[in-house]
């Protein structure tokens, strides 16, 4: 089996790297060059699009958003125009699930079938092979593609039909972005209540406001390390999506667009390509403080 890959930013490079450890036949591309070759280096065929249309049996994309997966399967030389009649596409990119049912209308009049596959986990999740997978597709394909995919993710997960591992997705980007400006919220509280916070989230973490989300974020926002595992800028664009597809259904969601607004702000003042963990940030410009230090 055939397996290509395109895009090798911050989750794309490692998730590819997983799959070379499993043994599979790799073919990559992106933008960069220099991304390309230390793939290559593990093992992997580097080529253009059409070429892993024409050669792939399963064509991966990893890609920052809707436009951007459109252009590369459903532009004038995307890959769609390349692929074979029974082939499979599946975008691990967390895009709008409307897109993810554009794009699938029109590979279903061409034979190709399709999974929506975004990911949860951020970078350090994507190098150790633990990503959590939410999958949105006919049955028969997720069972084709499922061991693929294990070797990116420790869950893989079926959601339902196409639009639906978006639609998750979605869900999940909402919870961690609340989770995250609360986490800043509570931090701030204790330092200002001269608690130490260190204390706090040490005390707290193995009880019920206990999260993955803390575990992983917390630690960033006491020492001050911004560097990004998942952006800012990222995180708006699923909100975004988010807000989007809740308008279009008619779900309430104000925690969102409140959340958002801070991430908008962050943004704002340059800090759009620091780690979403970043919003402590925000309280700190309120409070004058720095959390933990």
């Amino acid at each position: 089996m055939k397996i290509g890959l395109i895009g090798l930013g911050i989750m794309g490079k490692p998730m590819a790297k997983n799959i070379l450890k499993a043994g599979y036949d790799l073919t990559v591309n992106d933008l960069h060059r220099e991304s390309v070759d230390e793939v290559v280096s593990c093992g992997a065929k580097a080529a253009g699009n059409r070429e892993i249309g024409e050669s792939c049996d399963i064509v991966l994309t990893m890609l920052p958003n809707s436009p951007h997966v459109k252009s590369v399967m459903l532009g004038e030389e995307g890959v769609a125009n390349y692929m074979k009649a029974g082939s499979i596409f599946v975008d691990m990119s967390s895009i709008n699930p409307m897109a993810s049912k554009e794009i699938y209308a029109v590979l279903q009049e061409k034979g190709i079938e399709m999974l929506d596959a975004p990911v949860s986990g951020g970078e350090p999740k994507a190098i150790d092979g633990s990503l959590s997978f939410m999958v949105g597709g006919k049955q028969e394909v997720f069972e084709k593609c499922k061991s693929l995919l294990e070797t990116m993710g420790a869950s893989v997960v079926r959601c339902g039909d196409v639009g639906a591992g978006n639609t998750t997705k979605l869900a999940n980007q909402i919870i961690v972005a609340c989770n995250i400006q609360a986490l800043a919220e509570a931090l701030t509280l204790a330092q200002k209540a001269g608690v130490d916070p260190k204390l706090v989230f040490e005390a707290i973490k193995g009880g019920l406001a206990g999260s993955t989300v803390m575990n992983a974020k917390a630690p960033m926002m006491l020492a001050g390390n911004d560097k990004p595992g998942f952006k800012i800028d990222l995180h708006i664009k699923d909100l975004n999506n988010a807000l989007d597809c809740a308008h279009s259904v008619g779900a309430p969601v104000p925690m969102t667009a409140e959340v958002q607004e801070i991430l908008q702000w962050l943004h704002n003042h340059e800090s759009g390509q620091k780690d979403h963990s970043a919003i402590a940030q925000y309280y700190e410009y309120l409070t004058d403080i720095q959390i933990g230090r």
